[in-house]
């Protein structure tokens, strides 16, 4: 049996809350090629074969887009437990970054407006010198990373 604790955040950058309109967009592109075959069926149909082909690739190229977005917010992950952060990105081939809280010296989150409001951000994490450690974009609750950290760091220090 492992002896590990569990963990306190355990995340993957969000897909809606990260980018709203895109998602939007792309649902759009998906599914409303499809409504218009079912509703415009036969006005479609007297068009020839290339407009239901054309409407069913941009769906299918919808699908594609959604897959390979979804695939690459399940690559990264970023998990913090008592003592230490964890960065670990890559479907196939794995980049694991682990970091003891003591090593990090600060942590900066970024957020424009639509950020703040559906509660994600880009985390950057320094240790030492000018050049980040490791940045993640679209991660949720950004502010209690920032915070974790640094009342973990108050309490070993």
């Amino acid at each position: 049996m492992s002896n590990q604790t569990e963990a306190s955040y355990d995340e993957h950058p969000a897909m809606f809350r990260n980018h709203p309109l895109g998602y939007l967009l792309l649902l759009a592109l998906i599914v409303l090629p499809v409504v218009a075959l079912f509703l415009f069926h036969e006005p479609i149909a007297e068009m020839g074969d290339f407009p239901p082909a054309v409407l069913l690739g941009s769906t299918g190229l919808g699908i594609v887009i959604f897959l390979y977005w979804y695939l690459m917010t399940r690559a990264t992950r970023l998990r913090i437990d008592e003592d230490q952060v964890h960065l670990e990105r890559g479907l196939l081939s794995k980049d694991h970054i682990d970091l003891q809280i003591e090593q990090i010296r600060a942590v900066r989150v970024y957020q424009g407006l639509l950020d703040r409001i559906l509660r994600v951000g880009r985390i950057e994490v320094f240790t030492t010198g000018d050049a980040a450690e490791f940045v993640v974009r679209g991660m949720p609750d950004p502010h209690w990373v920032r915070d974790h950290v640094r009342n973990r760091r108050e309490v070993a220090g």
